[in-house]
């Protein structure tokens, strides 16, 4: 078990986390929301660091992120626990640990050292280290140790993150976390209370906090039927976008059942369609579909011309016109992102 950072002990034997916005007040014996932040004897532990559940090599373009390093490799890493209870989770097979009895304990298999993560991913050819599948909050110590081994390999680190992370975390993260792929769930509050477990206000202000940070930041949003699919909905989370950057590209992404949401149907592909053209109408640069084989709008454009610059099929780059630049070759206006 290793010590966990960012928190207070609280009395005795109770401690207050502030790793994440529930601020969990933990009673001795017990664990957070996370269900892997335990308190014993009135320190907190971080129950899975140097134990992940899921290892493997990606592309950049998964996670998603159009605008990072286009066309690379990125080891990506996970261990078991999240601080949200989404009920469409796409992986709750390892992120609902410990609320689900479905799910037993791969993460004590083995134990793997930070430099052993980052061994992995140079042997692999990995231009980055993406922290994703569960909540990279919640190992944060973890992913700090091997991003700070990374950085001197010149290796970037990535968050996948649902965005719920404290202003502290933030703070502490800024200096290794060069971008994340933040999901906007939702715009209304009681959704997030009663879907998530969680308050949208504390995800919009990490989202403007990254922002400021220097963070390079993308959103993904599921379009979930009957759950966040209003053309109003819709354009509340686009305009918010706009208004902390422009720059930010968004992908909106269609839902098929999965979890404890397997009563609705796919999202229909016309409803991603006009969440295209909200997102282009709130004045966003960059706007994404995903789930939506061979659709053109998973392409990136120059925001100005229009010119096609980077070509894809699903996570696979076919054409890269912009490849060791930021400019558009045909206008020469600046691409935003962190390219080659």
């Amino acid at each position: 078990m290793f010590e966990a950072t960012l928190y207070k002990k609280v009395g005795d034997s109770d401690v207050r986390c502030f790793l994440c916005r529930h601020n969990c007040l933990i009673k001795d014996g017990r664990r957070g929301i996370c269900m892997v932040r335990e308190n014993r004897g009135g320190k907190l532990f971080s129950v899975f660091y140097g134990k992940p559940c899921a290892l493997a090599v990606d592309p950049i373009e998964k996670k998603p992120l159009f605008h990072f390093h286009p066309a690379t490799r990125s080891f990506s890493v996970a261990t078991l626990g999240c601080n949200f209870q989404c009920e469409f989770c796409q992986n709750w097979d390892i992120s609902q640990y410990g609320r689900n009895p479905a799910i037993t304990d791969p993460g004590l298999r083995q134990q793997i050292s930070p430099q052993a993560i980052v061994d992995k991913a140079v042997e692999s050819g990995c231009e980055s280290i993406s922290y994703t599948y569960s909540e990279p909050t919640i190992f944060f110590e973890y992913a700090r140790d091997i991003a700070m081994i990374a950085r001197p390999h010149g290796i970037e680190n990535v968050f996948v993150t649902n965005g719920y992370m404290s202003r502290e975390a933030l703070a502490e993260a800024k200096d290794w976390l060069s971008a994340a792929n933040v999901d906007l769930k939702a715009f209304k509050k009681e959704t997030y209370k009663k879907v998530m477990g969680a308050s949208l206000d504390g995800v919009l202000d990490s989202i403007r906090e990254m922002k400021r940070l220097g963070i390079w930041i993308e959103i993904t949003t599921l379009v979930v039927p009957g759950m966040n699919d209003s053309r109003a909905e819709l354009t509340d989370i686009a305009n918010f976008i706009a208004g902390v950057g422009k720059d930010i590209p968004w992908h909106i992404s269609r839902f098929h059942p999965q979890y404890k949401m397997t009563d609705r149907p796919a999202t229909p592909a016309k409803t991603i369609e006009a969440a295209y053209e909200i997102g282009r109408a709130a004045g966003l640069k960059y706007v994404y579909t995903g789930n939506m084989a061979g659709d053109a709008r998973e392409n990136t454009y120059c925001w100005k011309c229009s010119e096609l610059l980077i070509e894809r099929m699903g996570f696979s780059v076919i054409e890269n016109k912009i490849k060791g630049t930021s400019a558009c070759p045909k206008c020469s206006s600046k691409i935003d992102g962190i390219f080659h």
